[in-house]
């Protein structure tokens, strides 16, 4: 029979044990929901790369912070709305998702942006581009990392027309993004005082491009905008090349253009091209290090939208450890505190609208003679300033900036 002395002493060895795997285990748990296009048009530039570049962020915090331990589920919205929507609601209801991440789709982003804010969740805007999502679609529970359609078509058309591409006719996908990628890149060839001559569009992943084609030769305008992105991007380009579009002194502009695109399209078709990009794997030794990393799992270097899942989920993961807590709201304010210097951005922060303020960069794609090894693919010609790059507070449409 066991002594009350001895069984005391058990009873207090278990509870001291019991106090210090509680205080061992993660007192934060938050999850993290990955939506994206795994398997259509934009799969190469998000996809599964988005999916493993938010669980090499939650590993990093983790490794570094174990209170915090994250957790990432993944989903293909199929790059349809209701898709998109039913597996956000089902996330948030059932699954315990406090923060939706990625999107691709700007349509899929806009009907989530209703469920979140409905939900008091938050939404990490990583590849999803429409400007509006800031602007006049903007909600306190969104914040938009990476890039938007004016920054990226501001910053490529603006440099075409003050090299003397004038005369613009766009090619733009037929839905939300394209429209808005187009209208951005027209406003800016407007105001630095160039024309467009014309404009026509086509459905998403579309398999041939070649009528859109040949009505930009017809026109003769000195540029073609390619307002599209992922696969509509690499047929549009490809079949510019066999169509002797640059031989003939017509130009081309991506207006939104990833890295995996110009490996999907070969430098040969794609050199000359000027984009604009948020993120270049090659750019510095923290950049360097981290898409190593990246390439070991995936097997390709980042795109920009990919590398900003890391950082944002990294980010997100901060503020809740210093929040001390997954709440929205105060975990939303906690981000805008904390500035943001890392493998993708320095001294950067979020605006009022959830956007987050980083510089971008204006590179040119190199010819296979200058490219010196794998996926060495751009010029960095010119570093955009954030102010500069994003649209100015006075010029939004935002509720915020109203007030």
């Amino acid at each position: 029979m066991i002594s009350t002395r001895l069984l005391s002493l058990a009873m207090g060895c278990a509870l001291a044990f019991g106090g210090i795997a509680a205080h061992a285990n993660p007192k934060l748990t938050p999850r993290i929901g990955v939506i994206t296009d795994m398997s259509g048009t934009y799969s190469d530039i998000a996809g599964r790369g988005s999916v493993v570049a938010a669980e090499m962020a939650v590993e990093d915090f983790y490794a570094k912070y174990p209170e915090v331990k994250g957790s990432v589920i993944f989903g293909d919205h199929q790059n349809k709305t209701d898709v998109g929507a039913a597996m956000v609601r089902d996330w948030i209801d059932n699954q315990g998702v406090d923060v939706v991440a990625e999107l691709t789709s700007s349509g899929v982003a806009f009907a989530a942006q209703r469920i979140i804010e409905e939900k008091d969740k938050l939404l990490l805007i990583t590849s999803a581009g429409s400007s509006d999502l800031t602007g006049k679609g903007c909600s306190p529970n969104t914040v938009a990392w990476v890039y938007d359609t004016y920054a990226t078509a501001n910053g490529t058309a603006r440099a075409m027309v003050q090299q003397g591409g004038k005369n613009w006719y766009m090619i733009m996908v037929d839905y939300t993004f394209g429209e808005a990628l187009a209208r951005d890149a027209m406003d800016a060839v407007k105001d630095e005082g160039g024309t467009v001559v014309g404009t026509t569009k086509h459905p998403l992943a579309a398999a041939d491009l070649s009528s859109q084609i040949f009505s930009a030769i017809s026109s003769k305008a000195d540029v073609i905008g390619l307002a599209h992105a992922g696969g509509d991007l690499a047929t549009s380009i490809k079949q510019a090349k066999e169509f002797g579009v640059t031989e003939s002194g017509q130009k081309l502009a991506a207006l939104l253009m990833y890295i995996t695109d110009v490996h999907a399209i070969g430098l040969d078709a794609a050199q000359g091209l000027y984009l604009t990009t948020a993120f270049y794997w090659d750019r510095n030794e923290a950049s360097r290090e981290w898409s190593k990393r990246f390439y070991e799992r995936m097997k390709a270097m980042p795109s920009m939208g990919q590398a900003g899942v890391y950082s944002g989920v990294m980010h997100y993961l901060e503020a809740v450890r210093q929040a001390g807590t997954t709440d929205t709201k105060t975990v939303r304010k906690k981000m805008a505190e904390i500035e943001v210097n890392d493998m993708f951005a320095q001294n950067a922060s979020l605006r009022e609208d959830g956007r987050l303020m980083n510089d971008l960069y204006l590179v040119q794609v190199k010819s296979p003679a200058d490219s010196k090894y794998p996926w060495d693919y751009f010029n960095i010609v010119a570093t955009i300033p954030a102010e500069e790059a994003f649209r100015k507070p006075e010029d939004s449409e935002c509720s915020v900036f109203k007030k």
